[in-house]
Parts: C-alpha cells; structure tokens; sequence
C-alpha cells in the first residue's frame, strides 16, 4: 500500500484551515454577532440556528449522494475543493452584512444568508471530509492524516479566534458591521487558496468495487444496518453540543460575567492552541490505546473540568485558562480519532453489504455534528432569553447564572451522556485489520478473474 507524504498530509491539512475560517467563526462568533451587531433577540437567533441547521443537515446526506456518484478525471471528491470556492467565499461575506431592513427584514436575511451560508459550507467539506476515506486504506495512517488535518482546523481556528476581533476593528475603524464584511471577504481569499493547494497536493487511491450499483436508498439502509456507523452518528451530534455550547458562549462569559471583553480573542486562541496540542498528540496515544477506550477517557476528563469550572470566580482568570488550556488539549484528540473511525466504519460497510459509499459515510457524519450544533444553538437563544438576556447591557444576575451554566454544567452533562454511548462501539482496532485484510483479498480475486 502506497505511503502518505509529508506534502500530502500537509496539502490535505489545509483543506481544514481554509474549513475553520468559515466554522470557527461560527463556533464562536456567530451567535454574538447576531445578537450584539445585527439586533436580533437571542430567541429568533436560536430558533432560527435550529431550523437553517436542521434543513441544511438534510442535505448533508444528498450532498454525499452527489459526490459518491461523480465520476471525473480528478476523482470523485477533489474537483469540489475548486467548484465550491466562489459560493463560500460569497456566502461568508453575505452572512456577515446587516442589511439597512426593519427587524422582520433583517430576520429574513439572516435566514437566507445563512442557509446559503451553510449549504456553500456543505458543498465543499463533505467531499473534502470524504477525501480521507480514499487517500489511504491503512487504519494508522487514517488516524495520522486525521490528526494533521486537525492540526490545521484548530491552527486555523486558532488564528479566526485571536484575529477576528482585531480584523474588525482595524478595517471598520468604529463601524463594526462594516468591519465584519472585509474580514470575511479576506478569510474568503484566503481559504480559497488553501483548498487549492489540497486539490493539487492530493490523491484518490480507494476506488468502489468495480461495476457497483449505487441507488441512493441503499446507501441510506446500508448505513442504518451499520452499527458501529450509529454509535458514532450519536457521539458525533452529542460531542458536537458540548463543544458548541462552550465555543459559543464563551464570549458571552468574558464580555457579561467576567467583564472583559478585551480577553475574548486570547481566550479562544489560547483553546484553539491546546485543541491543536491534543490533536498533534492523537497518533501517539492510540499506539498505546485503542480508539473506543481513549474516547472514553478523554470524555470523562472533559466531563470533570467542565464541572471544575462552575466555581471558578469572575476574579481567577488564570485558572480559566488552565481549566480551558486542558479542556481543549483533552477534546483535541476527538476529531481525530472519531473521523478515522468514520473512515473504518465505511470499510466496514463495504465488507458487509459489498458496497462502498465513502461520502455517504461522511455527509451523514457532518448531519450528526450539525444537529448537534443546532441543538446547542437553540438552546443558547432560547436559555438566555429565558433568563432575561439584553444585548449590550449589564446583565441581571439570572442572565448570568444562565451565561455561567452554559459554559459549564451543561456542557458537563454531554460529556458525561459521551462517554456512556461510546462504549457500545464494537469495532476495535484489530477487527478492523482483519476486515480491510479481507477486502483485499476480494478485490486480489476479482482482478485475478477478469
């Protein structure tokens, strides 16, 4: 089996960095920029994540259909690093425009810019997440990549997060909205270059079975009949709360409880950088662990320094960035292995059913993490404006008892509901040699009897 270059694995890397200059931005910016600049109440904006999340999460699964099912002389997946550059960059500088509308128009705009958003976004990463599913077949090698891809999103996450309040505020020079449309403009040329360079620097080397039939609605049971595959689907959407939950109310905690607004960005940074850390450290730790039970121990850290953290006062800002510096390097390593386990469990299905559909894999995959954002979402808007949230104000003291839970307990709770679902994964690291052994030898005997 062909090796993974050092370029390959960094070209594939950068698909992700260009990814986090559009998803990090949402994790941690979103929420706040609507609420604080646009003028939107926190419960139209939660509603409204619920519902744009839940209609573009359906067309996770089509989008995989579409790419599963294109045939061209760059590959299935690769042309649509190039074909999706101009919808994203597009749609990023759209979401982030406030239109001069009364607040039943702004409404309207923010549903449609964000759904196209979000579709542009769809476009291009489900073929891009598939790509890893035909790079390389080797286990370890899946867990490698995964782990540089990631490094890039955090290292791109990392910069979103400390460079995007200094980005709006130099280009809108006191006009923030204004400051916001030139940021994403740039984060655009930016990512559109990087996702250039991961067409050019990678590969498809899996290709389906020859003469496969490939009926959408099969797809779809086959992935319903794919055990490990729904055990992963449910750690995705509830792992995915945890962390979205934290990322996006983390600003809401410096700028209305601690009061310091000016620590947002070096805050974020500082977890972006941990998150990379954990990331970086993946391969080693499975030489030493298997998957499934190092998920289980990360989880159960998470759960414990996310509770930690209720009782940290608004005054120890350096043990919130321990708490957070740790809780970041221990999530980091998520990414990695659960998406090389996305990677398996489509092995998996291909030894079972014998049929391949990678991006089906991966797009139902990104439908679980975008539930799982919309939930987490609709529970941000619809818990503050429970609690009284008003934009730009001081906050009552139940605001911020709000703010502190969601940063905290909350999240705590999914974490600890994560590590119960994941001991149901059966597919252990040596069952998948075995099955990726087999399928060799099935496609040895077909070459051999044509």
């Amino acid at each position: 089996m062909e090796k993974l270059t050092l370029k390959e694995k960094v070209g594939y890397a950068c698909g992700d960095v260009a990814s986090n200059f559009y998803w990090r931005v949402f994790d941690v910016f979103l929420f706040i920029f609507y609420t604080d600049v646009f003028g939107l109440h926190p419960a139209a904006v939660g509603t409204m994540m619920l519902v744009t999340r839940l209609i573009d999460a359906f067309s996770d699964p089509l989008m995989g259909a579409l790419a599963d099912r294109t045939q061209t002389k760059f590959g299935k997946f690769r042309p649509y690093l190039l074909w999706g550059i101009i919808p994203i960059a597009a749609a990023g500088v759209l979401t982030f425009t406030v239109p001069d509308l009364d607040d039943s128009g702004k409404l309207m705009w923010a549903y449609a810019t964000y759904i196209f958003m979000m579709l542009a976004y769809t476009f291009i990463n489900v073929p891009y997440g598939a790509l890893l599913g035909v790079v390389t077949g080797n286990s370890q090698d899946r867990t490698t990549l995964t782990s540089f891809r990631f490094i890039g999103a955090f290292s791109g996450g990392s910069l979103v997060a400390y460079l995007t309040p200094k980005l709006v505020e130099y280009f809108g020079q006191g006009n923030e909205a204004f400051g916001w449309q030139l940021t994403m403009g740039l984060y655009g040329g930016v990512a559109a270059i990087l996702f250039f360079i991961t067409f050019l620097s990678t590969k498809e080397r899996i290709a389906p079975i020859k003469e496969q039939k490939t009926p959408i609605l099969q797809d779809i049971k086959d992935l319903t009949q794919n055990k490990p595959w729904l055990i992963l689907f449910s750690l995705a959407l509830i792992i995915m709360m945890t962390i979205t939950l934290r990322g996006s109310t983390g600003t809401f905690y410096f700028k209305y409880f601690v009061e310091r607004e000016d620590l947002i960005g070096s805050f974020s940074f500082a977890y972006m950088i941990a998150l990379a850390v954990g990331a970086a450290s993946t391969p080693l730790m499975t030489k030493f662990i298997d998957k499934r039970r190092l998920l289980m121990i990360l989880m159960s850290v998470v759960t414990v320094l996310s509770i930690a953290f209720y009782f940290v006062p608004k005054e120890q800002i350096m043990l919130m960035y321990i708490l957070q510096i740790a809780i970041g390097f221990t999530l980091g390593p998520k990414s990695p292995l659960v998406f090389s386990m996305y990677a398996d469990t489509a092995d998996f299905s291909e030894w079972k059913h014998g049929r391949r559909a990678t991006a089906m894999v991966f797009s139902a995959a990104a439908f679980a993490q975008k539930l799982g954002g919309a939930i987490a979402g609709a529970m941000i808007g619809w818990l503050l404006a429970s609690m009284g949230y008003i934009a730009n104000q001081v906050q009552s003291h139940d605001s911020q008892t709000g703010i502190i839970l969601l940063m905290t307990l909350i999240p705590a709770g999914f974490a600890a509901l994560s590590v119960f679902v994941v001991r149901f994964y059966a597919l252990s690291d040596s069952a998948v040699i075995d099955i990726q052994h087999d399928l060799a030898q099935r496609k040895s005997t077909t070459k051999v009897s044509e």
